[in-house]
């Protein structure tokens, strides 16, 4: 991967190399510290030119300002400063990391007319940059640069000049956590299928023991003679053995029950026998974007010793056409004693969630249990990628998942469950099938795992749109999201933890 920049913060000042960034306020306005790094004030003669009035993501930039010993001057908009809000000052963060380009030393001068900007919003920033200057070219080969050297391009220092550098780098200390699950999350949605499999995602995992997390790994044998008949029908077309892997953070009182987090890890999916169509099918290696998710949680978690007991849960496998794949109308038995009617081999997600959540349940009885899963092409047809579709057994828990999606703009919206879509999940040939037919089918695929649930608080998070091939923003560039590591770490930090 491309190396991240490296972040550090000062006292409000003023950098005397490199390139320097400056914030001003809506009509452009300018901090008097910020004008302390334009003397001759060229960016007084920029604005109009440009027509910058500090509309928020405005950038004008000055070459070689007069006066200084500066390589460039670049003032960003904030709009008004009463919105200001932490998703806000993220989203700066991204906006400055675009304009970074070739730059190796960068100074950011995070002074404002009229704003307060606490040790917080300077850490939020400083996330910003990190979230937005991902890429995944780990596959590129170098290019030369002329002189028969392998062009390697330094990362980028950035210093962050605020008002109070110990309270930042506190703060800062807490969000990379975030930053580095977010980024785990990424690497593992973006990694090609020939080379994270499902013993290979289990591996991932198993590194996680170096942040505190207890990392178990169970096999094909152990899932046999737990009776994952739901999950291994699934594997049984792969020459790859499936896997699954529970981690545990046990961060919180030992007598505390655990909050529980479950990840579909479909690492490539065919669609089996029901072979999906050709066209797109290499997105299919971002099947395991709900296992990613909780991998990434999980780190997160650690790294910043959260007060509280997780368990994440995610199952492995690659649904692959093969001789020894499972058909349509195979009936298989799950972990839960249920019998499960295959109509289609391309719904396989809901199988392997249906032994994980079972199982997660009946070893940890958990607080709640929420699974993220890319389950439906149809949560995109009715949502689009802007939100994820949230169902829920539980109004409490669908709320606190709902308000902690705002607020990371990480976002959800509620969709319904209800016994006229529990039936048409029902089968004439076994307890239930694997599809409800044309309509409603993200519906049809909760009520299905539902059924796994029991009477525990449970959450379906269907991240079909938002966990990969989701629209570019300020803070992501890159095909695979991360989404869910945000989203999740603040409803653990503002309702669970001890």
């Amino acid at each position: 991967m491309t190396s991240k920049p490296s972040i550090s913060f000062a006292k409000a000042g003023t950098p005397k190399k490199g390139s320097v960034f400056v914030f001003s306020a809506e009509d452009g306005a300018l901090s008097e510290i910020a004008r302390g790094n334009d003397p001759a004030k060229t960016l007084d003669r920029a604005f109009p030119v440009a027509d910058f009035n500090g509309k928020f993501g405005g950038v004008v930039e000055v070459l070689a300002p007069e006066g200084t010993g500066v390589d460039r001057l670049v003032a960003v908009g904030v709009g008004k400063t009463s919105s200001l809000d932490e998703y806000a000052w993220l989203k700066l963060g991204g906006t400055l990391a675009a304009q970074l380009r070739k730059a190796t030393e960068i100074g950011v001068v995070l002074d404002i007319p009229g704003a307060t900007v606490d040790g917080a919003a300077a850490a939020a920033v400083a996330a910003g940059i990190l979230l937005r200057s991902y890429t995944f070219d780990k596959y590129k080969t170098k290019k030369d640069n002329g002189n028969g050297k392998a062009e390697d391009k330094k990362p980028a220092k950035v210093t962050i000049h605020c008002a109070d550098p110990v309270a930042a780098k506190k703060a800062f200390a807490d969000i990379e956590a975030v930053v580095g699950g977010v980024l785990l999350a990424r690497d593992l949605v973006n990694e090609p299928a020939n080379v994270l499999g499902p013993v290979e995602f289990a591996a991932q995992a198993k590194e996680l023991e170096k942040l505190g997390v207890k990392v178990e790994i169970l096999t094909e044998k152990e899932m046999k003679k737990l009776g994952m008949g739901a999950l291994l029908g699934v594997a049984q077309g792969s020459v790859r053995p499936p896997r699954m892997a529970v981690m545990q953070w046990n961060g919180g009182k030992a007598k505390d029950k655990p909050v529980a987090f479950v990840g579909k890890g479909v690492v490539f999916d065919s669609g089996g026998v029901s072979i999906k169509p050709a066209a797109g099918m290499e997105d299919m290696k971002g099947d395991m974007g709900g296992a990613a998710a909780v991998t990434g949680l999980m780190h997160a978690l650690a790294a910043r010793k959260a007060k509280v007991n997780v368990v994440g849960i995610i199952g492995l496998v690659e649904n692959m056409v093969d001789g020894n794949a499972q058909r349509p109308g195979d009936i298989v038995t799950s972990m839960s004693g249920q019998t499960i009617e295959v109509l289609n081999t391309d719904a396989e997600g809901r199988l392997v969630l249906a032994d994980a959540l079972w199982y997660c349940n009946q070893r940890f009885e958990p607080k709640f249990m929420v699974n993220l899963a890319t389950l439906t092409g149809a949560i995109m047809v009715a949502l689009g990628q802007s939100h994820a579709g949230l169902f829920s057994n539980n109004d409490e828990l669908a709320g606190r998942l709902t308000s902690s999606g705002a607020a990371t703009q990480e976002k959800l919206w509620r969709m319904p469950l209800g016994s006229e879509y529990d039936k048409l999940i029902d089968s004439k040939n076994a307890d239930m099938k694997n599809i409800g037919g044309r309509f409603g089918g993200s519906i049809t695929a909760a009520q299905f795992l539902q059924r796994f649930v029991k009477e525990t608080p449970w959450a379906h998070l269907d991240i079909a749109g938002t966990a990969m091939g989701s629209p570019a923003s300020e803070i992501n560039q890159s095909w695979g999201s991360g989404y869910g590591v945000r989203l999740l770490d603040r409803l653990v930090r503002d309702h669970y933890e001890g």
